[in-house]
């Protein structure tokens, strides 16, 4: 597996991606050599911070967390990776045949539906620009909002981000 790992706003020392590699080793048995691993080191509110997200099969693993040293926010991120694979174990094995993706050495934990339960909601969408889509999400207290763009036509998705900045989902053609 490639891994590709860089520090957003620092510099990563070389004894910090020789400790992550070790660590990160063990996704070598899960994925081929096709997978790509990023990893991104950061700190935010005193806390060190790691992000891994795993590009394999089609599909996309993805894990952050922090702690008060790096080697404690990578053990917490690799545990995350571990529980979404256990978790969706079944789901991962039928998207994946044939792709390099190796979920059988995980056990199931708690994976007796096959199927997501889906609630289906209906609504109009109505044109308008991002900001007052923002408006209009705040509004209603929702952490997204789905409206038609008023320039493009194109249907998008606004939503309020952990940083408390705001993100916005814009469909490619």
């Amino acid at each position: 597996m490639k891994i590709i790992m860089t520090g957003r706003q620092m510099n990563v020392y070389e004894s910090t991606k020789e400790m992550a590699e070790k660590k990160l080793a063990k996704f070598d048995k899960f994925f081929d050599e096709n997978a790509e691993m990023t990893v991104c080191f950061s700190r935010r509110h005193d806390k060190e911070m790691v992000e891994i997200t795993i590009r394999a099969g089609g599909l996309l693993f993805r894990g952050e967390d922090g702690g008060e040293t790096f080697a404690n926010a990578i053990d917490a991120a690799v545990d995350s990776l571990e529980r979404q694979i256990r978790k969706n174990k079944t789901r991962i094995e039928k998207q994946t045949k044939g792709t390099g993706v190796h979920v059988d050495s995980f056990d199931s934990v708690d994976d007796d539906e096959d199927e997501f339960r889906i609630h289906t909601k209906s609504f109009s969408v109505k044109p308008m620009s991002a900001e007052e889509a923002i408006l209009q999400m705040n509004l209603l207290g929702h952490s997204f909002f789905v409206f038609s763009d008023d320039v493009t036509g194109d249907t998008c998705v606004v939503y309020k981000r952990k940083d408390g900045e705001y993100g916005l989902i814009v469909p490619t053609k």
